[in-house]
């Protein structure tokens, strides 16, 4: 679906901030536990809040089963701070064969100390806790230390998922939050606020200045240039201080810039697989009857879709996507794509692919030695001004 939208959607800009934003909260399929629930977290998530407000995007991603299992937070619990252990309240909510009824959690007496051989308590995991200020919001220069990200873990205790394993929401566990006093960046959040901790700590780091030029910063690299002009960046920056974090606002300023409009950001940035491959079927007219073997071809190219494993999301530096190797393999798609080589996408032969702009003496030379339609198509597709946006 991702990739036929990006062929066919009429709102090419939607569809591009979709992608962004994705990438910036980025999830992996290749994680089991996530899988069942990335297709809900871009289209609930991500989607209807990409032209939105930041703070509305970090906390639909922030409530996410896929975000809250993928960084571990549906497993943060307070220590010794809830009358049942993780375990017991994972294990009950997975009981999706034995029971007809939802369980009750049983009553426990106190604590004894643990014998040597018992496993482990469970205890507060800070894997969220960190990506959300180091990628998701105040960049790892950010200016926050490792007793803020063990703050913002404690506040976090208690966002879990309720029936994990029957697709299941988000759901605040009170028996799993730690109820105690927590100082973010500097800010104090008061005891016994419950969910409302997490809540803050969003507050807190979607205001931020750091924050705002982090984004911006993204942004600008993503639509301008892969090093961002800093005078963009912080114009960028102010107009999202200046509108709480309107994305819409911010996104504007960028693309009616002088310096995105600017004869040096043209062809500035090169494409990524994706873009390559999306770009290659919408000039080429093409008709997808079956995307699966396109997908395939993004995996050969080093960018299977919904497959970055680490948290960071796939590259948005030209450097990341250019060698020979992968020029090669863009070659060789598009040589099978004008072909009619790769099943389930029919391109026609007798269709002219334009390269916009200015087009080297080289390219013209090497287009024009074609013998035939399709080899004019993929040489055109293979083109280095082709490669990029």
């Amino acid at each position: 679906g991702k990739l036929l939208r990006a062929v066919y959607a009429e709102n090419q800009l939607s569809e591009m901030l979709t992608d962004f934003w994705f990438n910036h909260f980025n999830v992996s399929w290749t994680n089991d536990r996530t899988r069942p629930y990335l297709v809900a977290f871009e289209r609930d998530a991500i989607r209807p809040n990409a032209l939105g407000s930041f703070r509305r995007l970090l906390g639909a991603t922030a409530h996410q089963p896929a975000m809250l299992l993928y960084l571990d937070n549906a497993q943060s619990v307070a220590p010794g701070g809830a009358p049942t252990t993780f375990g017991d309240e994972m294990a009950l909510a997975q009981k999706t064969q034995k029971a007809k009824a939802p369980a009750k959690t049983p009553d426990k007496k106190p604590a004894k100390p643990a014998a040597k051989s018992a496993k482990p308590s469970p205890g507060i995991n800070e894997n969220y806790a960190r990506e959300l200020m180091e990628l998701h919001t105040l960049g790892v220069d950010g200016g926050y230390t490792q007793q803020d990200v063990t703050e913002v873990a404690r506040a976090l205790t208690g966002w879990t998922i309720e029936r994990p394993r029957q697709g299941g929401g988000f759901v605040f566990n009170p028996r799993l939050h730690d109820p105690g006093e927590k100082v973010v960046l500097g800010h104090v959040i008061r005891a016994g606020g419950g969910e409302s901790d997490g809540e803050q700590v969003l507050d807190i780091l979607a205001r931020h200045p750091a924050t705002a030029a982090f984004i911006a910063t993204k942004l600008v690299r993503r639509f301008v240039s892969d090093a961002p002009p800093k005078a963009l960046v912080a114009r960028a920056a102010a107009r999202f201080r200046q509108t709480g974090g309107d994305l819409r606002e911010v996104t504007r300023l960028i693309l009616t810039s002088p310096e995105f409009l600017s004869a040096a950001a043209y062809g500035a940035k090169v494409k990524t697989p994706f873009e390559f491959v999306a770009s290659a079927l919408r000039a080429t007219g093409a008709d997808v009857e079956d995307a699966r073997p396109l997908v395939r071809e993004l995996q050969q190219l080093g960018m299977p879709l919904y497959m970055c494993q680490p948290p960071t999301g796939y590259s948005d530096n030209g450097e990341a996507w250019v060698n020979t190797g992968a020029l090669v393999s863009r070659m060789n798609l598009a040589l099978r794509l004008a072909s009619g080589q790769v099943k389930g996408t029919v391109v026609d032969a007798a269709i002219s692919v334009q390269l916009n702009g200015e087009v080297s003496g080289t390219t013209r030379a090497t287009i024009a030695r074609a013998t035939d339609a399709p080899k004019m198509i993929a040489l055109t597709l293979g083109s280095p001004e082709f490669q990029r946006r």
